[in-house]
């Protein structure tokens, strides 16, 4: 009986902790319909950026370069900013 009321009363306790301060309850997913529709338009990207470093040489290649350096500072851009403190946002 005492084992089943402590974690009773630890599960009320993470229940209210997570509606108080719903960071604490984790990244939210993204649904299975958005992440495969995304998952296609980047690998059509890259194909068409892979088809574009051999048809153009080093304007492709340059053209690459950029795409996928954006795209990374996008991630991080949009990870620090969820991250941040409110009060330096």
């Amino acid at each position: 009986m005492g084992t089943d009321d402590k974690q009773r009363q630890f599960d009320e306790i993470v229940a209210h902790l997570t509606r108080d301060y719903p960071s604490l309850a984790g990244r939210r997913r993204w649904p299975r319909r958005l992440l495969v529709t995304v998952s296609i338009v980047a690998g059509v990207l890259w194909g068409l950026l892979s088809v574009a470093m051999v048809a153009w040489g080093a304007a492709g290649v340059v053209l690459t370069c950029a795409v996928v350096t954006g795209a990374g500072a996008a991630v991080v851009y949009t990870h620090r900013d969820r991250r941040a403190p409110r009060w330096r946002r």
